[in-house]
């Protein structure tokens, strides 16, 4: 049996990427591939622009344990129009200038509460990616900064049929309860153990600088398993 790296993902709010629209930020249910990675990224102290070749090159799959739920958060963002200064050397000297002669616009935030995922890797140097997530470099959280984890990655690396079967193996908290999977997504074409449907998604990082992202196609299943018990 192919070996996997599998850890988990806790925190009480986080937010998974989707299009970052200037109005409103969207989130996806589950975290997603370019979010896996870049948090293996800053385990190993990588910044955006440095080489993420072989991490993109590993096998990814995500778990939900039981359902998140939606939380919207507003914000109030104010621009200077170009009539009301002309060329302002930084933002605080626009708003300075401008006086009462600017715009204000109602934007969101979008989130998902008691949040409980597992993620399964499989590929190479999966021994080394483990140490990295019990002492990451850079100081991790569950899709931004507003959302830092409740609990620590706890890595193990296992012989499994497949990937859902590796997130069976999860330790969860004791705090957290009991938790079945209710979805777990992976490159089209992954082994989940039961049957799936196929999703497309924005997640393929393309330029991290620039966040650029193209478009990928994703299994979806649902397999029943429970957070360890371990499939006979």
């Amino acid at each position: 049996m192919p070996n996997y790296l599998s850890f988990q993902l806790i925190a009480a709010i986080g937010a998974m990427g989707e299009f970052g629209g200037h109005d409103r930020r969207g989130t996806l249910a589950v975290p997603g591939r370019s979010a896996v990675i870049g948090t293996l990224g800053a385990a190993l102290g990588r910044r955006r622009d440095q080489d993420f070749s072989d991490l993109d090159a590993l096998g990814v799959a995500v778990a939900s344990f039981d359902r998140t739920d939606p939380l919207r958060d507003y914000h109030t963002v104010q621009t200077v129009p170009s009539a009301a200064v002309k060329q302002p050397q930084s933002r605080p000297e626009a708003l300075r200038d401008s006086g009462r002669r600017v715009n204000t616009t109602l934007t969101s935030r979008d989130y998902r509460t008691d949040c409980v995922f597992g993620v399964a890797l499989w590929g190479d140097g999966l021994q080394r990616l483990a140490g990295a997530l019990r002492h990451p470099v850079f100081l991790p959280f569950l899709g931004r900064k507003s959302c830092p984890l409740s609990a620590p990655f706890d890595p193990q690396v296992l012989p499994a049929a497949n990937p859902a079967e590796a997130l069976a193996h999860l330790r969860l908290p004791p705090w957290i309860g009991g938790r079945s999977m209710i979805e777990i997504v992976a490159d089209e074409g992954t082994d989940l153990g039961a049957s799936a449907r196929v999703e497309t998604r924005h997640d393929r990082a393309v330029d991290r600088v620039l966040w650029h992202f193209a478009q990928g196609r994703y299994a979806v299943a649902h397999p029943d398993i429970r957070a360890g018990e371990v499939p006979s």
